[in-house]
């Protein structure tokens, strides 16, 4: 009878002490979460923490309370070093195991949560790299990838980026790392996009895309996205994507910013876009493959095209001046004067444009059956120059060069003192040029 009264009494007493503990939970949840809120974070971090010690699946909160008060300590502590620091962080870091532990506890019971345990992982990977004394970027990088790798579309933005920096930095310490590096752009850029066509929230909707153009901005500068690698990249997913405008444009943009207009995966971006929707750079672009395929009729037809489509005078100088470098490159010089001209019809500060014309002037300076006046043409040419270092400081430097050079071109002066002409006198150079100089 007596062991009988003495077990009882243990029941009973260890279900009061339970029964304790867990009002005792209740309590602290409270008073930590009402002084977080309040950003008391110093009284809310004794209570917060015994929450986790004695009733880790009371409230999934407690651990981005947690988060939120050990983050605050860290951010007032300047002593990376410090063993103050040291002790937070690693509590840190804790707090993100212990809820990847017990997350699938919550799941259980029905909690609603916003990741699971993959996306905690990734959480801790950017909380590691932002307050780590010394962040191990392999570790983080490894954290990440097998976040995103999990999560995919549903990986929170700046887990993305963060995974797209940590990449960058490996491929930068070790080149062996490249291929996995453009595979890495690849998913993150693919996870960004499914994310920001899922979604319905406005707001949510431009974060994702600001963080996509971040991604796509640590591509373009990680020093190993060159034109033969974006080919490899661009080249299959153009294809895949030729009836996605908005991927179309993406690429198109890409390609041009990285100045890989030559590249096929360029030429057909920018021959599926006209299909869809014929804007101006779509027509560039056209025009740019025909006249790679020497079909300069057709190149100056997408040209004409792409000036009429643009409304933007920056951009249609832009497109004029493109178009008179590949009539340079096709040496038909007639043209090349004719979209320098416009190009400085929409721009006349376009100091490049200048110096494109004088070159075409150079290069074709035959006009007279008279040596001494053909190379009066090369007086025009030095206008030229001079007007681009006046109007474009930016083009001085190579306008001072091309002087020098074209200089040593210039017809003697008895030369043309034979044919009745001296220092001062004005002069038409005929021919296609058809522009009047001076003699000096």
């Amino acid at each position: 009878m007596k062991i009988k009264t003495l077990a009882a009494v243990l029941l009973l007493s260890g279900g009061a002490t339970c029964a304790f503990a867990q009002n005792n939970c209740n309590s602290n949840s409270s008073i930590s979460h009402e002084a977080v809120k309040a950003g008391n974070f110093k009284d809310a971090y004794a209570p917060c923490m015994e929450v986790l010690k004695d009733c880790p699946t009371l409230r999934f909160y407690t651990y981005s309370d947690a988060k939120d008060i050990l983050e605050n300590f860290l951010k007032g502590i300047k002593d990376r070093n410090s063993a103050d620091y040291q002790k937070y962080f690693n509590e840190l870091m804790g707090v993100y195991d212990q809820e990847m532990k017990y997350i699938p506890e919550f799941l259980k019971k029905g909690t609603k949560l916003v990741y699971g345990v993959e996306g905690a992982k990734g959480r801790k990977a950017v909380a590691y790299l932002q307050y780590a004394p010394k962040p191990d970027v392999k570790q983080a990088y490894t954290w990440l990838k097998e976040s995103v790798n999990a999560d995919k579309q549903e990986s929170n933005g700046s887990i993305l980026f963060y995974f797209m920096d940590c990449s960058q930095r490996l491929v930068k310490a070790d080149p062996n790392h490249t291929d996995q590096f453009f595979q890495d752009y690849l998913d993150a850029t693919q996870y960004a996009d499914l994310a920001i066509a899922s979604t319905t929230k406005e707001s949510t909707k431009k974060n994702l895309a600001k963080i996509r153009e971040s991604i796509v901005a640590i591509f373009i500068n990680s020093g190993v996205a060159d034109c033969e690698s974006l080919q490899k990249i661009y080249g299959p997913q153009v294809e895949a994507n030729q009836n996605d405008s908005t991927f179309l444009k993406k690429a198109i943009n890409v390609l041009k910013m990285m100045k890989c207009t030559e590249s096929d995966a360029y030429f057909q971006a920018s021959y599926y876009m006209y299909k869809i929707n014929p804007t101006a750079d779509a027509a560039v672009g056209c025009a740019y493959q025909a006249y790679k395929k020497g079909d300069y009729e057709t190149a100056v037809k997408y040209f004409e095209e792409a000036l009429n489509l643009e409304t933007d005078n920056a951009k249609k100088a832009e497109m004029a001046y493109a178009a008179a470098g590949a009539m340079f490159g096709a040496k038909r010089y007639t043209q090349v004067k004719s979209y320098c001209y416009k190009a400085l019809e929409f721009n006349p500060e376009f100091g490049s444009a200048y110096i494109l014309l004088a070159q075409a002037y150079g290069s074709s300076p035959r006009w007279s059956d008279e040596g001494a006046l053909n190379r009066c043409t090369y007086y025009v040419v030095l206008d030229k120059l001079q007007r681009a270092k006046s109007v474009d400081p930016s083009v001085e430097e190579q306008a001072n060069e091309l002087i020098r050079t074209y200089s040593a071109h210039l017809p003697e002066s008895q030369d043309l003192f034979m044919l009745g002409y001296k220092k001062g006198d004005r002069i038409t150079v005929g021919g296609w040029i058809g522009e009047s100089t001076t003699i000096r």
